[in-house]
């Protein structure tokens, strides 16, 4: 019997997020014989909570396509994270009414490590309840630390925009470091791995290239080495250039920038590593120093998409609407990586209950010794994930990115 499906996006979005939403929505299309409408939740799975809910099937093949080369979130996101069942349960039994009153047998959750704990509970108590629901976790993190998963749609873009602004800004320092700034530093995101900061390492392979110094969230900050460092590569180089997680720690596990507080997921708020280090640097160093925070603009820069990523975000929405059809369920998508050279990948799919709240670190020989660099091997990994351009369409020297009416499915439920 045929079901509507059910597609939603979580916490941060990415530049290729709307890719895997593309590849949902195409292919369930190509399957309309064996599945339904596809509804979006607006605003992520508050949407569902709330019964806002979007009627995908009232928009145009076209306006579906342009979602393939859109950055931000086409529905809407959130950060929302849904409890143990046991301390609240009304929520999902909430999710199983809505989902029945609209018929919704497919959930299709695009989302990191928390969103695929959701998936997985929804998948046990819609069978307690006797509304089975088939739900296919879709990977989806900036920050590349969902595990079995090779690497996860979204990263390989921040990836590259973090390797080339990092040599961009490395030209610009270096002409001017005689007589003006010494070091530059550029805050990436990463709170608890580093492979964000990792990926600024791509900018220079020779000796002495920069980044001279990488901070990684696994690696304890010694201040007195840091600081060591970044006067040796002045006096060797003119000038340093940092590239520093938002995640780095002291030595007894405090963030570097922890500023008070937690966000709707309980981590802790970030106050802006950048500007710390850069004081540090101005202290004890004297030196002149500009930093930049890549915030937003890293995980929103469609502009310069990896086309592998791209590739790879499309692919795992599109392998997740064919393993639903064919009666798989409590499952994420993953890319499955076959050589580095040349770079040969597959898609799988593993258990929800294996990558459900849990996080991959950067391995210990992915960083140097000394703990402020990146190792071949590191590099061999890196590498692939940033190849190729996927340029949207320009109009009038912009970008050009697609949009959606959003119409409302009409509540059925109180």
């Amino acid at each position: 019997m045929k079901q509507n499906g059910f597609y939603a996006q979580s916490g941060g979005v990415t530049a290729v997020i709307n890719a895997s939403a593309c590849a949902v929505l195409e292919t369930a299309r190509k399957h309309s014989d064996r599945i339904g409408k596809i509804y979006a939740g607006r605003n992520g799975i508050i949407g569902a909570l709330t019964e806002d809910m979007i009627d995908t099937s009232l928009e145009s093949d076209e306006a579906i396509a342009a979602l393939r080369h859109t950055p931000g979130g086409a529905f809407g996101s959130a950060r929302y994270k849904l409890k143990g069942l046991d301390e609240n349960r009304a929520e999902y039994e909430r999710l199983i009414e809505v989902f029945k009153a609209h018929d919704i047998g497919y959930f299709f959750y695009n989302g990191g490590g928390d969103s695929m704990d959701t998936a997985h509970k929804v998948s046990q108590l819609g069978s307690e309840l006797g509304f089975p629901v088939t739900c296919v976790g879709i990977p989806k993190t900036v920050d590349n630390d969902l595990p079995v998963t090779d690497n996860c749609p979204g990263f390989g873009s921040v990836a590259k925009y973090v390797a080339v602004s990092t040599m961009e800004a490395t030209l610009d320092v270096a002409s001017m470091a005689k007589t003006s700034t010494r070091v530059f530093i550029l805050e990436v995101m990463g709170r608890h791995a580093g492979w964000i900061a990792a990926a600024g390492g791509l900018a220079g392979k020779d000796p002495g290239s920069a980044p001279h110094i990488i901070l990684f969230p696994e690696v304890p900050f010694d201040q007195p080495r840091f600081l060591a460092r970044v006067h040796a590569s002045v006096d060797r180089y003119e000038y340093c250039v940092v590239v520093v997680s938002e995640g780095l720690r002291h030595p007894d596990g405090r963030f570097v920038a922890e500023a008070g507080g937690q966000d709707a997921f309980g981590h802790a708020q970030l106050g802006g590593v950048a500007s710390n280090v850069a004081r540090l640097v101005k202290a004890e160093l004297g030196l002149k120093y500009h930093y930049a925070l890549a915030d937003y603009l890293q995980r929103s820069a469609r502009h310069i998409a990896s086309a592998v990523d791209v590739r790879h975000a499309y692919a795992v929405g599109q392998k997740a609407v064919e393993l639903a059809l064919e009666g798989h369920t409590a499952i994420m998508t993953t890319i499955v990586r076959e050589s580095d050279d040349p770079y040969r990948w597959s898609i799988g799919h593993v258990p929800l209950d294996q990558v459900a709240n849990q996080e991959k670190m950067m391995p210990r020989e992915f960083i140097t010794e000394d703990g402020f660099g990146i190792t071949e091997a590191c590099r061999r990994y890196l590498e692939p994930l940033i190849v190729g351009e996927d340029y949207p369409p320009y109009l009038d020297g912009l970008p050009r990115y697609g949009g959606l009416g959003n119409i409302a499915v009409s509540p059925r439920l109180a």
